[in-house]
């Protein structure tokens, strides 16, 4: 359910993300992922992008497919963090079609954070770390 996550953003779909059956291809549920998250981390944990000393590679994900969803509906993506550590995170993500009860899909997106220059692991930002606290969830 949309409330199990404690971040929520609206993701408008675009014509070009279905593809010619009709659904919402399956990259452009990454592209919500890549969304919801980083809009996160940007506007709450001050997350600078551009010029910040540390950022956040991807390292693993996972999505987990259980209904389509189309153009023109808009996604409703949820947000929550199943692990945080000193330089890395878990965040959970379910998408959901407008008003839906049950997820279309669900996923998995591991970010390490590293030094802009040399790429070696840094500590998670303590701004960043502060927002991504205000999701943490238990790990089921």
């Amino acid at each position: 359910m949309i409330e199990d996550y404690p971040h929520r953003q609206t993701i408008p779909t675009r014509w070009k993300d279905n593809d010619v059956y009709g659904h919402v291809n399956n990259v452009e549920y990454y592209s919500y992922f890549d969304t919801v998250i980083n809009e996160y981390l940007i506007r709450e944990g001050g997350l600078d992008i551009l010029k910040g000393s540390v950022i956040g590679l991807c390292a693993e994900s996972h999505c987990a497919f259980t209904a389509a969803l189309g153009f023109p509906e808009p996604v409703e993506a949820g947000l929550r963090v199943a692990h945080l550590g000193n330089s890395s995170v878990k965040y959970e993500i379910g998408l959901f079609s407008g008003g839906g009860a049950t997820p279309a899909a669900t996923g998995w997106f591991v970010h390490v954070f590293v030094d802009r220059e040399t790429r070696r692991p840094a500590s998670v930002p303590d701004a960043v770390r502060a927002a991504l606290t205000k999701l943490e969830v238990s790990e089921a």
